[in-house]
């Protein structure tokens, strides 16, 4: 299986290259700057240089060609403005989805956040309002397209080793869970018809991953 990750500096990017290694998979990371390639190729990833930003669509779709899964994994990321957020979290998003359609890849997940289909509450922050904003955008724009698509929607996101048991469903109770999780999950659907064109919430249970899997 060959899988397009865009954001593949990120860590629940690299945790799902690490993954895929393990699996004798091929992982193609996009990154922004070169200085990340080293990381990637050290988890056995193909890092490939490209601002979704500012690329044009051709130029992913260059990337795409001969994918069977491509993963949206991008955010501009903490420290970064509102401004950002519309040109990453929405319009790469946007971007990433027109190559997938343009390189004939079906098969298309993107990672999402919990909270963003209810309003904002008042005193919310601006910058991470507009982040809510541009995640809602782009998932309402996932879901218009003739793809087999998953958002899947972590809770709070924690860099603390996998449980291996989660909850996953269509709402859940706000929580967190590590982002080593979040990967094993991912690569448990990128096969899996019952989560196509489905939204899933994903926090830490007490489910297994593969049950939780089979009990979508």
């Amino acid at each position: 299986m060959r899988v397009v990750i865009a954001g593949g500096h990120g860590k629940i990017a690299r945790h799902l290259e690490r993954l895929l290694a393990g699996t004798g998979d091929e992982a193609v990371g996009i990154i922004r700057n070169v200085e990340q390639a080293p990381a990637l190729r050290d988890l056995s990833a193909e890092p490939v240089v490209l601002d979704l930003e500012s690329a044009a669509v051709d130029e992913v779709a260059d990337v795409l060609k001969g994918a069977d899964v491509a993963v949206f994994a991008a955010g501009a990321g903490p420290g970064s403005g509102a401004a950002r957020k519309e040109t990453v979290d929405l319009g790469a998003a946007r971007l990433f989805a027109d190559a997938a359609e343009r390189a004939g890849v079906r098969r298309h997940i993107q990672i999402g956040s919990i909270g963003v289909d209810r309003p904002a509450r008042p005193g919310t922050d601006e910058v991470f309002a507009a982040y809510l904003r541009a995640k809602k955008a782009a998932e309402d724009d996932l879901r218009a397209r003739d793809l087999d698509w998953t958002i899947l929607r972590p809770g709070r996101l924690t860099d603390e080793p996998a449980i291996g048991e989660v909850h996953l469903a269509e709402k859940v109770d706000y929580g967190e869970i590590p982002r080593e999780d979040v990967a094993a999950v991912l690569i448990a659907l990128f096969e899996e018809p019952r989560s196509f064109r489905r939204t899933l919430e994903l926090v830490t249970g007490n489910t297994p991953v593969d049950e939780a899997i089979t009990r979508l």
